[in-house]
């Protein structure tokens, strides 16, 4: 039977992770762990209703039935409508939605190691994908300031951990793509272990941005990457990039890449993590990833 998830303030990262995502099949059911809220599925083919959009070939929502990320806050039996669930996305607005708003960012500081990063109590939103996913693109579309994600393009900081303070509240942290095409297998695997020190230690972690890339077929470094993340209890949410990218010759719609990446990953998860289209070059999904933001960092804040 599944129990209720409860707002509880003492709730430490473990249990927030859960609370705000999933766990990955692979890990067993632990006693001390909360249990999720049922699958909920989304009302057929949502349509976009903002001012942002896409192409005509991505004008609704990947899958019919795609499971709804169901906040904190929100009572499982509490009736979904359209108007409480983002534009492309899966994700239900609930009450720690609010203040979204970017006013203020700095570069902080670059990283060699975990143990060098701030320790100053603020939440913190990991980006993270592949080499080319536009990752400094949606960093950049997110602050509105095309130069901020330049900085750790600088020699020296493009295998570092860079951490961003937005509004002086909260951090994005830039990670280093993974993936690289003319990195060595050592490199690889240093790289590897760096970044996941980050993610085993950074009790102020809220979530990881997990950047796929929507205008190719789904990869396998990333559903590895989602499995691993999985694996861990590290919250999660897939943010699809390039979503205003029309299918070239016989390759997919950016749409039915997506679903096919969904697919994928309900082989290996209880429950779907949340996910959200974008595009750096249309502004899709950029308000909306900060309010769904805003929610998981209010939520933490408490």
């Amino acid at each position: 039977m599944q129990a209720r998830l409860q707002d509880s303030p003492s709730m430490n990262r473990t249990q927030l992770g859960t609370c705000t995502m999933l766990l990955c099949l692979y890990r067993p059911w632990t006693p001390h762990l909360p249990t999720l809220s049922p699958l909920r599925t989304s009302p057929p083919l949502l349509r976009l209703s903002s001012a942002s959009t896409l192409s005509a070939a991505t004008n609704s929502v990947p899958s019919s039935s795609s499971p709804l990320f169901i906040p904190p806050g929100i009572d499982p039996d509490e009736q979904i409508t359209p108007s409480m669930i983002l534009p492309y996305s899966n994700i239900v607005i609930g009450p720690y939605s609010g203040h979204s708003n970017i006013k203020d960012v700095e570069f902080v500081k670059g990283s060699v190691s975990v143990k060098d990063c701030p320790r100053d109590g603020r939440p913190e939103f990991a980006v993270l994908g592949r080499s080319n996913v536009g990752k400094s693109s949606l960093i950049n579309s997110l602050v509105r300031r095309k130069e901020v994600a330049l900085t750790s393009k600088k020699p020296g900081k493009t295998q570092m951990i860079n951490h961003f303070l937005v509004n002086k509240s909260w951090y994005l942290v830039d990670l280093p793509g993974y993936g690289f095409a003319t990195a060595s297998e050592s490199a690889r695997m240093d790289w590897s272990a760096f970044t996941k020190g980050f993610f085993l230690n950074r009790d102020t972690l809220v979530a990881v941005l997990l950047l796929i890339d929507a205008s190719t077929p789904p990869q396998k470094i990333d559903l590895d990457c989602a499995n691993w993340l999985g694996r861990n209890n590290i919250p999660i949410t897939f943010v699809f990039t390039k979503c205003d990218k029309k299918k070239v010759g016989k390759g997919k719609r950016p749409d039915d890449n997506i679903r096919d990446f969904q697919e994928l990953i309900k082989e290996n998860y209880r429950q779907h993590p949340a996910w959200i289209m974008t595009s750096s070059v249309t502004g899709l999904g950029r308000d909306e990833l900060l309010r769904h933001m805003s929610q998981l960092r209010n939520y933490w804040d408490n």
